[in-house]
């Protein structure tokens, strides 16, 4: 028999974008013994940091810049990781460099595109004005911040994930809050109607008023240029003094796309998370890659999905090729209330109901009679159990959660032969 031959590691490698996936490329490299130089390029002044906290506990300024930190300055050091502060302008995949806009350039055995996305605007009339925010770095929080200590009124445009976190956290600083969406309900593209409605309940019982079915065709403003309304596409006018956009993100592939490499939703790669140049990798929410399930190419913009991501590609740099397999999970907090995820449910035509609180209770979605995804509102437990069923081999059958007494922590353990209490 003929033994494997293993991946010769690159002389160097640089990653672009210092988010979670490219902090966790560089670490993971060093963790498996890379000793190589690794150069991580960041276009942000900070250190690399956690984002979730930005729509929670930073933006009500219940954390500091440091406990966002993912790790201190003295990390980067000890573990030779070059920490460049600039902004990449082009690749070169002849020459295999980068170039900064400060005339500089770095060289790359591989390069790992971490670039991330950028916040979508909105194109109508005062969208510019001051007062109108978006939140996706750091700087963005702690402008919204300071907007929202003397906000009385605020309206949020778009009822994702970070729209109603958001919403959340200004209704509980004591501002009117309006949400403006324009699909039918909230959350309409990443949950079920029944957890949709169940936000929507939670929202409107805080106060929050919440108008779906709605566009926006223009926001208005004062002579300084300073925002004072939001008008919906029915012609009323809603005050504000904060507006936030929360209608999505578009991924950063300019620079892929200019160096030749496929894009579309996102850097297409493959299941290794390789790009058609086998020297460059792309992870995280920039890359457009086969789901498990179903083989079709997605974008996934969670924080897991980039350090899974920045894992595989690390054990792949050092010697062990693999396929990316793991399932998504996601999470939102709000109010007191948690979201967690565990799948995705596209297209899911029968669910299944555990728990009959009004507070805590999962979903089970199902298409075809596979299971898709579990949505748990308040039930940790079977967050964790359902994410052991996403994984390759498991399963649940429709018939099974119909079952009387069904428990997804004990189908789990029972298929496990143990206790179904943690996730690896």
């Amino acid at each position: 028999m003929t033994a494997a031959v293993r991946p010769t590691r690159p002389e160097s490698v640089v990653v672009v974008g210092a988010g979670q996936g490219g902090f966790q490329t560089a670490a993971s490299l060093r963790e498996h013994g890379y000793p190589g130089p690794i150069t991580l390029i960041s276009a942000e002044d900070a250190l690399p940091y956690e984002r979730p906290p930005l729509s929670k506990t930073y933006l009500m300024g219940e954390a500091d810049e440091s406990q966002l930190w993912l790790r201190p300055a003295t990390y980067y050091v000890r573990r030779s990781i070059d920490l460049v502060r600039g902004t990449v302008t082009g690749i070169d995949p002849v020459a295999r460099t980068v170039r900064l806009a400060d005339g500089s350039g770095y060289g790359y055995g591989h390069l790992v595109l971490a670039t991330g996305a950028r916040p979508r605007t909105l194109g109508v009339p005062g969208a510019g004005l001051r007062g109108v925010h978006v939140l996706r770095t750091a700087e963005d929080a702690i402008a919204l911040r300071a907007s929202l200590a003397s906000a009385r009124h605020a309206v949020v445009v778009g009822a994702g994930f970070i729209g109603l976190e958001f919403a959340a956290a200004a209704r509980e600083s004591g501002c009117e809050v309006t949400v403006v969406e324009a699909l039918d309900r909230p959350l309409a593209r990443t949950v079920s109607a029944r957890t949709a409605g169940h936000f929507a309940r939670l929202h409107r019982s805080k106060g929050t008023r919440l108008l779906c079915g709605q566009g926006v065709a223009a926001l208005h403003g004062d002579r300084r240029g300073a925002v004072t309304a939001v008008e919906p596409a029915d012609g009323r006018r809603l005050p504000a003094d904060l507006v936030l956009i929360g209608v999505g993100v578009t991924p950063r592939t300019e620079l892929a796309a200019a160096a030749g490499l496929a894009v579309g939703d996102g850097i297409t790669v493959d299941s290794r998370l390789l790009t058609g140049d086998p020297h460059i990798s792309a992870i995280g929410d920039c890359a457009a890659f086969p789901q498990v399930r179903s083989g079709d190419l997605r974008r996934l913009e969670s924080v897991q999905n980039a350090v899974g991501h920045a894992r595989l590609v690390a054990a792949r740099l050092t010697g062990a090729p693999g396929s990316y397999e793991e399932a998504p999970w996601f999470w939102s907090d709000q109010f007191s209330t948690t979201l967690q995820i565990a799948g995705h449910a596209d297209g899911h035509d029968e669910e299944v109901l555990l728990g009959d609180g009004p507070r805590a209770f999962s979903v089970l979605l199902f298409r075809g009679g596979t299971l898709l995804a579990v949505e748990s509102v308040n039930r940790p437990v079977d967050h964790l159990a359902a994410r052991r069923l996403m994984q390759p081999g498991a399963g649940l059958t429709l018939d099974e959660a119909r079952g009387e007494g069904f428990s997804l922590q004990d189908h789990v353990a029972n298929r496990s032969g143990g206790y179904a209490g943690s996730v690896g």
